[in-house]
Parts: C-alpha cells; sequence; structure tokens
C-alpha cells in the first residue's frame, strides 16, 4: 500500500518519490499525472482508470485552498458504482488516505496538489 509523507503546494511525496502533478492512488498503484477533463471539476470520465481498481472509497484532496469541485452528477455517479466519496482539501485528505490505507481499507485518493 502507498503511503503519502510529504505534500506542500504543488508537490507530493509518495513511499520516497517526488511527484509535481495531480496523482490518483489506490494500493500500490499511482496515475501520474492525473489529468482531468477540466482542472478544477472532477468527472465520472476521469476516473476511468480507478473504477477498473474496484476502490470502497475515494479520498478527493480539492487543492490546498480547496479549488477542484465535485459536481452533483459525479457523486450521485459514485454512489451508484458503490463508492463511498470523501472531499476534503489535500492536506486533510492526505492524513486520512494514509489512516484507511494503514487499516488495511481498499481506499483510492485523488489529489490535487496546487489551489
Amino acid at each position: 500500500m502507498k503511503r503519502v509523507e510529504n505534500y506542500r503546494f504543488g508537490s507530493i511525496r509518495i513511499d520516497g518519490k517526488t511527484y509535481r502533478h495531480d496523482v490518483l492512488l489506490i494500493g500500490d498503484e499511482i496515475l501520474h499525472p492525473w489529468e482531468r477533463r477540466e482542472g478544477h471539476s472532477l468527472h465520472p470520465d476521469d476516473l476511468t482508470w480507478l473504477i477498473t481498481r474496484e476502490p470502497k472509497t475515494l479520498i478527493v484532496g480539492t487543492g490546498a485552498f480547496g479549488r477542484l469541485r465535485v459536481p452533483e452528477e459525479t457523486k450521485a455517479w459514485l454512489t451508484k458504482q458503490g463508492i463511498e466519496l470523501i472531499a476534503l482539501p489535500t492536506k486533510e485528505a492526505i492524513v486520512e488516505y494514509n489512516r484507511r490505507a494503514a487499516a488495511g481499507e481498499r481506499a483510492a485518493c485523488g489529489l490535487h496538489l496546487t489551489c
């Protein structure tokens, strides 16, 4: 299970490797860069890679200032897929993801690294 070790605006370290673009992670896999159709809005088609990995929970880091939005359409789609959504500012999302990953939960995490 990947562990997020450090985050600061625009940069994140996961298991000793630094990334400078948004990331999507589950288990031992990382999608980098994690590109979305719209930079500050999360849509179902932004999660295609993730869905095939069958997460129980998706924790979304909405950025340092919470600029990444999760529209109602996306929330409803995730519910239909049976995936719990937790959206928090990125720093808080990392704490939640690390806690769940350490407990062995099948949690995924999408992290917006900037605003």
